[in-house]
């Protein structure tokens, strides 16, 4: 418990610095993109306020999952943080549609811009976003990391297209490619926000952990002497890299204490499954259903 409390810690720690450089670049390319009159710039600024957003709510996701379960979380406060994700991944659709909106009027009348100045800025902007991509490259089990760490690599690919726009003006004068860049910004903040929801739905749901075979994990469990059968199997997600299992395993007519040894064992292979948490069930009656949740040893 204290090496997890330690974990969470660093995660917070890195979370708050990123949410720090975060404030400085999204008030630096604001300003710089109000000078310069560039739209790339305004719309990597405004990606970057819902990544100052996103941060803030996964810090505060972060300190609550720590939380200690009660009466009223029994497994605790752990998906606050999936919660956060899919409002993150929600925010992303936002500012792209509006990014999206902007840039389709300026492709029929681009302004002038500052190119030197949205040059320096994006520059700005990348080198911050490469410094939280290092920050935040650990931790990607946790769902609400991983929805953070995905919207900064927007926005590092997103300074890169400012950079790369203010390059093309500056060498071929075509300023409609602010308003290309500010399109392809907004793609990419689509596709991201689609994968954050996407994954965490996919939690939500209690589906099936990917990467996982429930049918696998049954016939693992029928592999050990004394088991004549498993049902009643339920394998499911509570955050991502929590990986919850139940299930009824049928044995033969004897003592509790004859069974630990074998539940001892089970549980050990689950693990190396990737299952954090097992409940098994020791009963000495047959199942009564042949389907896909009730795999039976056949006998020598």
């Amino acid at each position: 418990m204290p090496e997890n409390g330690h974990v969470h810690k660093s995660t917070e720690k890195r979370l708050a610095l990123s949410l720090a450089i975060t404030l400085a670049v999204m008030l630096g390319e604001a300003a710089g993109g109000y000078l310069a009159n560039s739209l790339a710039l305004l719309s990597d600024a405004g990606h970057m306020f819902t990544d100052f957003f996103s941060l803030g709510l996964s810090l505060i996701a972060a300190r609550i999952s720590r939380w200690s379960p009660d009466r009223r979380a029994t497994f605790g406060y752990q998906r606050v943080g999936l919660l956060a994700a899919v409002i993150n991944g929600a925010g992303l659709f936002i500012i792209a549609f509006v990014i999206s909106a902007e840039a389709v009027k300026r492709l029929s009348a681009p302004p002038a811009i500052d190119t030197r100045l949205m040059m320096a800025v994006g520059a700005l902007g990348f080198a911050a976003n490469a410094a939280m991509m290092l920050i935040l490259r650990h931790g990607h089990k946790d769902l609400n990391i991983k929805s953070a760490w995905l919207h900064v690599i927007g926005d590092a690919l997103a300074s890169f297209g400012v950079l790369v726009s203010a390059a093309v003006i500056i060498l071929t004068g075509w300023t409609h490619a602010d308003a290309v860049a500010s399109l392809a910004i907004a793609l990419i903040t689509l596709v991201g926000g689609l994968r954050v929801v996407a994954e965490a739905t996919h939690v939500f749901l209690e589906l099936t952990p990917r990467g996982i075979s429930v049918e696998a994990v049954a016939k693992n469990i029928c592999s050990f002497p004394g088991v004549m059968g498993v049902h009643d199997v339920h394998l499911w997600a509570l955050t991502k890299g929590h990986v919850m299992f139940t299930a009824h395993i049928w044995v033969k007519d004897e003592k509790l204490s004859h069974v630990q040894p074998l539940s001892d064992k089970l549980k050990e292979m689950l693990a190396g499954m990737g299952i954090n948490h097992a409940t098994l069930e020791f009963q000495c009656m047959e199942c009564e259903d042949k389907g896909i949740y009730c795999e039976m040893k056949e006998e020598a």
